[in-house]
């Protein structure tokens, strides 16, 4: 129990201290034109190997890239972050694109639809009774 415990802990860290990278010393205008934002990080039982999954505002292509800058950057990002936490390693970084998010949304979308056309049948129905 102590090492999720630990685990959940570096993890707050580590999303809390990417995000101040992300929007203060990284310079990249496509980064800094949209609204990104960590959705989960995935951090290994050794802490050597992390996963972030970031969503953002923009389109998919556009996303794909910033994802894409990002993971050209991750050097210089685990280099800031190792400047910012005391740890004994930093672990190695790889950017992901959330999706699950926009299936979400997508499945939100079908429910309100399928929830729409079930009250016109209804009122379809009570229309053709009356």
């Amino acid at each position: 129990m102590p090492n999720n415990y630990r685990l959940a802990k570096v993890s707050s860290l580590l999303k809390k201290e990417i995000t101040l990278i992300l929007q203060n010393d990284l310079q990249n205008d496509l980064i800094r034109d949209h609204f990104v934002n960590i959705s989960k990080i995935d951090l290994s039982g050794d802490l050597q190997y992390c996963k972030i999954y970031i969503t953002s505002t923009a389109q998919d292509q556009v996303r794909k890239e910033i994802v894409a800058n990002l993971n050209n950057a991750k050097s210089s990002i685990r280099h800031n972050l190792g400047k910012r936490i005391e740890m004994r390693r930093v672990p190695e970084i790889i950017f992901k694109d959330d999706v699950v998010l926009d299936k979400g949304l997508s499945v939100l979308k079908l429910l309100d639809e399928l929830k729409n056309k079930t009250q016109d049948n209804n009122a379809e129905d009570k229309d053709a009774n009356s």
